[in-house]
């Protein structure tokens, strides 16, 4: 339908601020753990002090008996749970059998719970928690990947992509001219979020609950307690419209959630679990990985020959997997190419996607061996991108709907002052510093899924668009009230926009940066369905100006509908509601990929690649005496289809740009492989940027239309921010001090070793 917006003022394309920035700024935004229940309990996780074994004794009468404890909860005493695995298999769960707190007493990780103190007070719970002592019969444990078999689990994930060979990368690599032939690793990374992972559980008379959860998505959470505990559907509802950050930690239920159900359940009381910063370290990371690359290029930079292998660590009880080796198979042109994976599995809970699983990691690393092959060769970084770019998914050999990463490169480039750079290591310095300049390209996928949203005009002129999905710090509130204000012509002042709740329509969980593009597209059609609605109701008007005139003949504009032919003529809302007898009009709309795009998720075979793209440059200064990198200068470009609000997306790859720095000189979980255990589960030994890391960061968007994408041309921002920035510093501090160092995070030992 002809919808007319207002670009500047409203709509797509406006830097509006955050619509719910003055609560969070003020504390009128809730999180989990902090809504106002009465007669609440608190529950307080003890957890396991072995990796690998089964409680033989738990002692907790010192615990029952302390003040204000009302139970405690363990496998001896819990409720009646779900035998089947299926029951615990949430939206986004890999393939195996999910773990189930309290189920028995066998250990699976360390710092699993194996017990629940719930009292009166959170500071009751904490000491009686205390007080709970445990005996275990130990069994060896392996938390080291490497020392564990390889293996390819039968059954993937459904969104894993398996690697397709061309060519005979071996044979080419022997006959070519220049070769690099490198091992990188990245370490374990933990999410971290600033909101602690918690839940609330109201218990209601009936028997029905409400949970407020600290989840990326609510009916995802909804689901998984009713398959465990057997309540009907319409007796739990999930509720987060405040998530203070998630990275992937939120996309799966955490235990938390589980226990506080559990305990609300068993006690008939609402209860309330709030999980400790160093539990945070309990459940899922980013996988650690060992990457392999091969790559054999001509003189003149034109790959010859490509292998890319990706190792990583997965769970003994589910096979978590994510697509790693695969990119730079996809992003470059070469006629022989190899790309391979295993699994090896250890004693730690499972892995989970933290933002931009998979290419955070397999470009990063892909990408920094692609920089060694410039040297190699001698060709300037970004010339060998150039030489080996492609207009299609190399892999799949199938074109994409838009790729303006040339323009990106471009851009990026010329704002950075790229063409300045002296290309011999150690050429450049400032005082006692040594200068490095390295880039780094990105690509990540560009996602679309089915969603539904509620649109409702009521007369007074105020529109409220709904669904379940969920806002984790990404701006889906803001895209939400953009997107219909522009719609319908409306001040932002007059819409206003409610997610977080499972009783909304039905969203998928917020992840995998296709919220905007997804959510967006549901909100123009529902607001389309409210435009038809409006248009017959004008018809009642008293002389119908309007008369004969059909949607696409209108503009709606400042809560009237406009003859566009003349546009003297004109109807406002409230006026052909009221003459309609309305006092409101509500509709639920949909959208979903197009029948062709969904067969390709089901066989694989897609006509068409949907990717964002970014070409990042960066500067580091590096005290030659101390080996300390400072990160003084970061320009990211980005391709990213139509931008909703250069504000807000400006935000999102600043956030993805930090992380990048962390992930390239800070964030590193060490365990102690003796007891299986991370030892820096907090924030003063697991380093992650502090202000004082994080100078000049500069962002420019590509103009890149995109009809094919989705339905408003918008592809999501959540992750391409960070893909490729840890790699652009890499490359820059090899640049700065002529030290290839392939472990990330690269420290200030790495740098003197």
């Amino acid at each position: 339908m002809a919808t007319q917006i207002d670009e500047q003022t409203v709509g797509i394309g406006s830097p509006l601020s955050r619509v719910d920035g003055k609560l969070k700024v003020t504390g009128g935004a809730r999180y989990a753990a902090e809504h106002p229940v009465a007669g609440l309990l608190y529950g307080v996780v003890v957890s396991s002090a072995i990796a690998r074994g089964r409680i033989t004794k738990l002692h907790l009468d010192a615990a029952r008996a302390a003040p204000g404890v009302v139970e405690v909860v363990s496998h001896l005493n819990r409720p009646h749970i779900a035998w089947f695995d299926s029951a615990y298999q949430d939206e986004v769960a890999p393939p195996g059998s999910p773990f189930r707190a309290f189920y028995d007493d066998k250990i699976l990780f360390s710092g699993q719970p194996i017990a629940l103190v719930v009292a009166e007070t959170f500071e009751d719970a904490r000491h009686a928690a205390g007080l709970v002592q445990a005996e275990y019969a130990i069994e060896p444990h392996e938390t080291d990947f490497t020392k564990s078999p390889e293996f390819q689990p039968k059954k993937t994930r459904s969104n894993f992509v398996k690697p397709k060979d061309r060519g005979d990368a071996a044979k080419a690599y022997a006959a070519a001219p220049n070769r690099v032939d490198v091992s990188y690793h990245l370490s374990t990374e933990h999410h971290n979020p600033m909101e602690m992972h918690a839940s609330t559980v109201q218990w209601h008379g009936d028997g029905s609950i409400t949970v407020y959860d600290k989840t990326q998505g609510s009916q995802n959470v909804q689901a998984y307690l009713v398959g465990i505990f057997g309540f009907s559907k319409k007796d739990v509802r999930v509720k987060n419209p405040f998530v203070g950050g998630g990275f992937g930690s939120g996309l799966r239920p955490q235990y938390q959630v589980y226990l506080a159900t559990m305990a609300a359940r068993m006690l008939k009381r609402s209860v309330r679990v709030v999980l400790t910063r160093q539990q945070m370290f309990t459940f899922t990371h980013r996988s650690e990985c060992n990457h392999d690359i091969r790559l054999g290029a001509n003189d003149d930079g034109a790959l010859q020959s490509l292998y890319s292998k990706a190792v990583t660590p997965t769970s003994r009880f589910e096979n978590y997997m994510e697509t790693i080796a695969t990119w730079g198979g996809q992003m470059y042109a070469c006629d022989n190419a190899e790309m391979d994976w295993a699994l090896t599995a250890v004693d730690t809970y499972t892995p989970g996607d933290m933002r931009a699983p998979g290419a955070a990691t397999g470009v990063t690393l892909f990408e920094m061996a692609l920089d060694e092959l410039s040297y190699e060769v001698g060709i300037d970084p970004l010339a060998l991108r150039l030489k080996n770019y492609t207009d299609k998914d190399a892999m799949a050999g199938i074109p994409y709907t838009s790729k303006a990463l040339r323009e990106a490169y471009q851009e990026g480039a010329d704002a950075f002052g790229w063409d300045g750079r002296s290309a011999a290591p150690r050429s450049m310095r400032d005082g006692n510093e040594l200068v490095g300049w390295g880039m780094a390209t990105g690509m990540w996928d560009a996602m679309f899924m089915k969603t539904a949203v509620r649109a409702r005009l009521t007369a007074n002129g105020h529109l409220e668009v709904a669904t379940a999905s969920s806002d984790i710090g990404t701006g889906t509130y803001t895209v939400m009230t953009q997107v219909a204000a522009g719609a319908l012509g409306l001040p932002v002042e007059q819409v206003s926009a409610l997610l977080g709740d499972s009783d909304l329509p039905a969203s998928p969980i917020e992840g995998g940066s296709w919220t905007a593009a997804s959510v967006g597209a549901a909100v123009q059609v529902a607001c389309e369905a409210v435009q038809v609605k409006l248009a017959k109701a004008a018809s009642k008007v008293d002389g119908n100006p309007l008369r004969g005139a059909g949607v696409d003949d209108l503009r709606f504009e400042k809560g009237r509908m406009i003859l566009a032919a003349d546009p003297s003529k004109s109807v406002g809302y409230g006026e052909a509601m009221s003459a309609a007898g309305l006092s409101e009009i509500k509709v639920e709309e949909g959208v979903s990929p197009s029948p062709l795009e969904q067969l390709g998720e089901l066989t694989g075979i897609n006509q068409k690649a949907k990717n964002t793209h970014s070409a990042v440059f960066a500067e580091v200064k590096v005290d030659e005496e101390l080996g300390v990198v400072r990160v003084t200068r970061v320009v990211c470009a980005v391709a990213a289809g139509r931008i909703v609000n250069p504000k807000t997306a400006r935000s999102q790859i600043l956030g993805g740009v930090v992380m990048g720095i962390g992930m390239a000189l800070h964030e590193e979980t060490m365990m102690d492989h003796r007891l299986g255990r991370f030892m820096n589960h907090n924030f003063a030994e697991y380093h992650i940027p502090a202000h004082a890391d994080v100078q000049d960061i500069g962002v420019i968007f590509v103009d890149e239309p995109d009809s094919e994408v989705s339905p408003l041309g918008i592809k999501g921002l959540g992750e391409i921010g960070i893909v490729g920035t840890a790699a652009a510093i890499g490359n820059a501090i090899f640049h700065a001090t002529g030290k290839r160092v392939r472990s990330l995070p690269i420290t200030i030992d790495k740098l003197l070793d």
